[in-house]
């Protein structure tokens, strides 16, 4: 039998250490799942309460809907921009967690909520004048004075927003995700109940309408802000870490880390953004039926895109643990068991949708016979989607293994070449040039997002057969 040798002085078969990787991968795997499960479903109450938003605002009219629609693009478009700051948290503290330093952990969080407060205060302000830009861009005027009104509401929830994603990925460095989705699912009936009744009055209090709606929002973001900071303060284990401990100690080093690893982040968000905004700009062009079956198909995906989410900050937690403790082989073993789950989710979840095609658009649409034109194109969409969906949950489990890496900068120039050097012009020549339509433009959607994918595995796979990242 072959022999390997260990160290000196002992020696194992060959065949021992099967078994042992075997264990360590189902090892792996287990514990992703674990960690995943509860961000997964604090992503998808994040989706559930947007929708439980609209469906109340859908009560007050089509415009109300319209200018919802606009306020939430001004609200996007600035939310992203500092998104990557709050994400940088998590990968920053996971590997302080991975070398067992605790002050690097707080220290970590504290940037974070130090960015946060940075960016935040004037992205805020900017959403206050949404009524002047959607003018500039030629909305109605009619239907950019209501997204105004929603926007002097809902702007205040971008920064109480930021500093419970910031809480959020501390929790998850950690190992202990659960808080922040119990939070997130008190918060679903709570905005709901609080929306109807800033919108529609009662009590002594009177309709507010629209801006109600966007109040209810930014008053139900505080709670959960302050939630998960009581949270971080008092409960085991957080409560070990001090985390507002010396908070207006200024790191500027850290800052530079944070910044240097997060402002990637927060470019490469805003250019899947833009892609997927110019979309449905190109859709509008092919009339009402093809952006309604567009905008239906593209919900779906972004419910399913929830899941893949989770196992992406698990992916930058069980990466970023590995890199802390210099645990080279660790490292890759946790972002391919994550990259696996996410492909094989996705795999199924399209198999699912395929087969449902024809009921789901029903459940947007209902069954009435104005309507039967949209759903048949959803439908078809829906199968168009199949790559696109897959590739969509493979690129963003590949990025949360990079991001556990630090490594943030790369993807940002992969996003470049596969958002706008490939999709965009894809969706064009597709939809226009070559007659396929609103099918072109989701046909140039997947080639895109293919690309971008197989980069970022490649780029995971590469980095991690050679040496650790700098601290």
């Amino acid at each position: 039998m072959v022999r390997a040798m260990t160290h000196p002085g002992s020696e194992v078969t060959a065949g021992a250490f099967a078994p042992a990787k075997s264990s360590a991968w189902r090892t792996e795997v287990i514990e992703t799942l674990w960690l995943a499960a509860p961000m997964a479903l604090t992503q998808l109450g994040q989706i559930a309460m947007m929708t439980t938003d609209l469906a109340l605002i859908g009560r007050l009219g089509d415009q109300s809907v319209a200018a919802a629609a606009l306020a939430h693009t001004v609200l996007f478009a600035t939310f992203t921009m500092g998104l990557g700051l709050v994400s940088a948290v998590t990968p920053l503290a996971a590997q302080a967690v991975g070398a067992r330093n605790p002050r690097q952990v707080r220290a970590a969080l504290r940037v974070g909520l130090w960015a946060t407060v940075i960016a935040g205060v004037p992205l805020t302000l900017v959403q206050l004048f949404g009524e002047q830009m959607l003018l500039g861009l030629g909305q109605d005027p009619a239907t950019a004075k209501l997204a105004g009104l929603y926007l002097d509401g809902l702007a205040w929830s971008l920064l109480p927003s930021w500093l419970f994603i910031a809480l959020r990925g501390f929790m998850g460095a950690v190992n202990r995700p659960e808080p922040a989705l119990w939070i997130m699912l008190a918060a679903i009936p709570i905005n709901l109940g609080l929306a109807y009744w800033l919108i529609h009055g009662g009590y002594g209090l009177p309709q507010l309408g629209i801006f109600g709606a966007g109040l209810a929002t930014a008053i139900v973001a505080v709670a959960m802000c302050v939630a998960a900071a009581i949270v971080c303060v008092t409960m085991r284990p957080f409560r070990k870490y001090q985390v507002f401990g010396e908070l207006w100690r200024f790191d500027g080093p850290l800052m530079g880390r944070l910044l240097h690893l997060g402002l990637p982040i927060s470019g490469a968000s805003v250019l899947e953004y833009g892609v997927f905004g110019a979309a449905a700009l190109l859709m509008g062009k092919f009339g009402t039926t093809a952006l309604a079956a567009h905008q239906i198909a593209l919900q779906i995906a972004a419910i399913m895109f929830m899941v893949p989410m989770g196992i992406s900050i698990a992916a930058t937690v069980r990466v970023g643990h590995a890199i802390g403790r210099a645990d080279a082989e660790g490292a890759r073993r946790a972002g391919f068991a994550a990259i696996t789950l996410g492909l094989v989710f996705m795999a199924a979840m399209t198999l699912l949708v395929a087969l449902t095609r024809h009921q789901i658009p029903h459940l947007f649409l209902g069954d009435s016979a104005q309507s039967a034109a949209t759903a048949e194109l959803t439908a078809a969409l829906l199968i168009v989607g199949a790559s696109f969906f897959i590739a969509d949950g493979l690129q963003v489990v590949a990025n949360g293994a990079l991001r556990g890496r630090n490594d943030t900068r790369v993807p940002l120039l992969f996003a470049v070449l596969g958002f706008w050097v490939i999709a965009f012009p894809c969706c064009w020549l597709l939809g226009f040039t070559a007659g396929f339509g609103p099918f072109g433009v989701w046909i140039g959607l997947a080639i895109g997002l293919v690309v971008y994918a197989v980069l970022l595995v490649w780029r995971f796979h590469l980095l991690s057969r050679t040496a650790l990242p700098s601290a």
